[in-house]
């Protein structure tokens, strides 16, 4: 199966109940703050699956008994499953937060100041310990109204990007 094709599918995965495993993460330099910008969608479902075993305990994402609690596990699962390097350089990611959307919810994250991308490599292991098959699509847009792409899963977690 072709990328593009695989972005179609990722537009439209939220039309039909999810009979797959996947993410997508959309990332974005933007120049005048020298950061990435990191949206990255996930079936909340899925993502319970994931925080449960994680952190030992069942999850309810929509209806938290702690929301203060919820946040600070979101927080932990996504910078321990994200990474990013630009230039070769690792970057730190902070997590900015939430907002559900139907069967998925899109977490936010931005980088620390970064040089402006050469390369943009990418390791994130959203979901791949908890679910066979699980693919997580990721658009890298610089300078460009198209993306570069990788898709990473189990085997390959990590990628890289040339502009």
């Amino acid at each position: 199966m072709k990328l593009p094709l695989l972005s179609v599918l990722a537009s439209l995965w939220m039309i039909w109940a999810h009979p797959f495993f996947i993410s997508l993460t959309e990332m974005r330099y933007n120049p005048n703050s020298k950061k990435m910008e990191v949206a990255q969608k996930i079936f909340w479902d899925d993502l319970e699956v994931s925080l449960g075993k994680e952190f030992g305990q069942s999850v309810d994402f929509l209806n938290p008994k702690d929301q203060a609690k919820l946040d600070q596990q979101l927080k932990a699962y996504l910078l321990r499953h994200n990474q990013l390097w630009v230039n070769g350089k690792p970057v730190a990611l902070n997590y900015l937060g939430y907002e559900v959307e139907e069967d998925a919810a899109w977490f936010y994250l931005e980088s620390a100041a970064a040089d402006i991308p050469e390369t943009v490599e990418v390791k994130t292991t959203i979901l791949l310990g908890d679910f066979d098959g699980q693919q997580n699509i990721v658009h890298v847009y610089f300078q460009s109204k198209s993306p570069r792409s990788m898709l990473l899963g189990k085997g390959q977690e990590k990628g890289k990007v040339e502009f």
